[in-house]
């Protein structure tokens, strides 16, 4: 497994106050915090992998990993957390492959790993949609049965891809309300929200979507609030689901939950894989 300090993002809060004593200069440098050299691969757990790179709409090239498991109907495309990159989540591809049996398509945003470019909010969004791109254009899956996937700053990209894109269902996990209502939350006394240029509002982007809906947040979560999860669910439209992943903290999610973490998983993939797809 990844060392515990390369699965552990910075603390939102932190990065809250480094704007407001910064001015808010340069403010993406206090949100995103990415990692160039890649420690791991799925190889290195004994899973067999594709290695692909894709482009974006303003021309920055991108690296992901296509991860197959054997007579999978679904295909997870996942969008990570702010910091680190694709080789610290392995640990959780495994796990994913071994117990809910799904694709998983994993990708960097630009600056991130192997990944060109410098990471911005407007950037993270083209980026998930290239990898969405890259992996209709798969001849190895069923386009129409893609789940988007988001945790943390991931699951903003995520919302906001299916707001805009067609999807079989749409989970995020410990996700915020948005990056002004989490300054809002950490210094109440403080004007600090409408300073931030970045906004990352998943609520305003998941009431535009139309398909199943799962939300799950730990209980000890010491980043993102977990009010903020509960908000982001109360957002959502009909059908959706809340897990509360009991004992678990902002990164420690499928690892504190367990059997019954995946359980709730696979619960809820078999569902939205028994509804029809999109015509």
């Amino acid at each position: 497994m990844v060392p515990r300090r390369r699965i552990t993002n910075p603390s939102l809060l932190v990065t809250l106050l480094s704007l407001l004593l910064s001015g808010c200069l340069m403010e993406e440098s206090f949100i995103f915090f990415p990692e160039a050299r890649i420690d791991q691969t799925p190889r290195d757990v004994g899973l067999a992998f594709d290695d692909v790179y894709f482009t974006t709409s303003d021309g920055i090239r991108l690296n992901g990993w296509f991860v197959p498991s054997p007579g999978a109907r679904l295909t997870l495309l996942w969008s990570h957390g702010n910091a680190g990159n694709i080789s610290h989540r392995v640990e959780n591809i495994k796990l994913l492959h071994e117990k809910v049996k799904i694709n998983v398509f994993i990708f960097d945003y630009r600056g991130y790993g192997r990944s060109e470019g410098k990471v911005s909010e407007e950037g993270t969004y083209r980026d998930a949609t290239a990898a969405l791109r890259y992996l209709r254009s798969r001849n190895d899956i069923d386009p129409k049965r893609i789940v988007f996937f988001g945790r943390s700053l991931g699951a903003a990209v995520a919302a906001d891809l299916a707001a805009r894109e067609e999807c079989l269902a749409l989970i995020l996990e410990t996700p915020f309300v948005s990056i002004r209502e989490m300054a809002k939350a950490a210094f109440p006394f403080l004007p600090i929200g409408p300073l931030l240029r970045t906004r990352y509002d998943i609520v305003e982007k998941i009431e535009k979507v139309h398909v199943p809906v799962l939300v799950l947040h730990g209980d000890r979560d010491e980043v993102v609030p977990y009010e903020q999860g509960k908000r982001v669910f109360e957002a959502a439209r009909e059908p959706k689901e809340f897990y509360t992943i009991r004992g678990a903290h902002h990164n420690d999610t499928f690892l504190a939950g367990g059997e019954n973490y995946f359980a709730a998983l696979r619960s809820f993939i078999e569902r939205v894989t028994a509804r029809p797809p999109a015509s």
